[in-house]
């Protein structure tokens, strides 16, 4: 029987789920206003993911929602009302890391399928195969494994237990997220959803007799960033993957932009569907990786993809690489005078090259020779600020196209 290979995005927002379904997710995760790991996305009330289950649904994709926060004592007794809650919002599974709350959901929910997050830790087959004798249906595999090591675990689990794993997006230099550095500098629970990223910040040294003298410990002229990961791209290791028996590739990025979910989503898209339409002739095409370095990031590599990094895991700078910005979004289409209609979300001028991201298909360049507003008058540039636009083109855009612009 043929596996279904899943592309799983990010959704920080009802938004970013749209956006991520428009652009060729499979299945989108996304967190409730509780007991998920990132406070810091907008997240969902009810009423969100009852939309947003409706609009998957409608659509053949699935949404999980993440319950992988480790509660504590006080806490549990919140829980049950909070999983009946999810369960009659129709999401298709639970993200958990704790056994005491996969427990729960059991009793709480049966019919609610459960995923085990990534916090679990799990690097080994027995802890898999444990999980599913529980009743998890997947395991969201550590992130330090190997291809190797993903693959003795495929051929040593049972045959229904999913395999899901990272593929691309942040990277955490504590094992698997398990930190407790934000608590200690920020007062910030990282294993509750609220991480301040202490490991992103600079450090210097002080010796202890000489309190407020501070020595910096230079990797290069901007200083020191010896906890700050790069970012994960397995994007030239599709073939690899698949062979490893992971049938869920997960992309990192509930707090990241619109742009963000559309550029990665849609590069991993047509990197999957060339492979699985011919394996044993599929070429890795540059474009697509070319494609998201056009996103916010840190410098790409691939993990632990082949072992410990050999090109190492520390970037030695906090700041993020970024080339491409949005400048608009397509609300739709002028059929009869051929115009782009667009919401504008930040500043370009009158003949500026920029380039429509199309749901489905490659990027296509756009000339921005005339720019017109809503009283249909001719404007040499866009205010920082919303506003309704109609620019010229001979070709029929789909709404949730977006319009970028490089940042020279």
């Amino acid at each position: 029987m043929e596996r279904k290979i899943e592309l799983l995005a990010p959704a920080g927002s009802l938004l970013k789920l749209k956006v991520a379904v428009t652009y060729g997710a499979d299945a989108v995760y996304c967190g409730g206003k509780r007991f998920g790991l990132r406070t810091a996305s907008e997240n969902f009330t009810a009423e969100d993911l009852k939309e947003g289950a409706q609009y998957c649904h409608e659509r053949g994709v699935k949404l999980y929602v993440t319950l992988n926060t480790y509660p504590r004592s006080d806490e549990i007794k919140e829980m049950p009302d909070y999983i009946r809650t999810l369960s009659d919002c129709g999401v298709d599974a639970v993200i958990v890391s704790d056994l005491g709350v996969f427990d729960l959901v059991r009793k709480t929910a049966p019919s609610l399928s459960i995923h085990v997050s990534t916090q679990a830790n799990n690097v080994n087959y027995m802890s898999c195969s444990k999980w599913h004798e529980l009743g998890a249906d997947r395991v969201v595999l550590a992130r330090e494994l190997s291809l190797t090591e993903m693959k003795q675990i495929h051929e040593l689990t049972p045959l229904g237990l999913e395999l899901e794993a990272f593929v691309h997006g942040a990277m955490c230099v504590s094992y698997s997220g398990r930190c407790l550095m934000s608590n200690y500098l920020a007062g910030r629970d990282a294993n509750r959803g609220d991480c301040a990223q202490p490991c992103r910040w600079k450090y210097s040294v002080m010796e202890e007799t000489r309190p407020g003298q501070y020595f910096p410990v230079y990797e290069n002229e901007q200083g020191t960033f010896i906890f700050n990961s790069k970012d994960l791209c397995l994007i030239r290791r599709i073939p690899e993957l698949v062979e490893a028996g992971i049938m869920s590739f997960k992309i990192e990025g509930r707090v990241k932009s619109e742009f963000y979910v559309a550029t990665v989503v849609g590069a991993y898209r047509r990197a999957i569907d060339a492979y699985l339409s011919n394996p044993d002739k599929y070429t890795f095409k540059e474009e697509w990786y070319d494609e998201i370095l056009k996103v916010s990031h840190r410098e790409y590599y691939e993990g632990f993809a082949d072992g410990l990094p050999q090109n190492g895991q520390i970037q030695a700078s906090s700041s993020y690489i970024r080339s491409y910005g949005i400048v608009a979004y397509v609300d739709g289409y002028d059929d009869d005078n051929r115009l782009i209609i667009a919401s504008q979300r930040n500043k370009f001028y009158k003949g500026d090259k920029l380039e429509i991201m199309i749901p489905g298909g490659e990027s296509i360049p756009l000339s921005a020779d005339i720019i017109y507003n809503a009283e249909m008058k001719e404007i040499d540039s866009t205010p920082n600020a919303n506003m309704r636009l109609f620019i010229p083109f001979d070709r029929r855009v789909p709404p949730m196209s977006m319009i970028r612009k490089r940042l020279d």
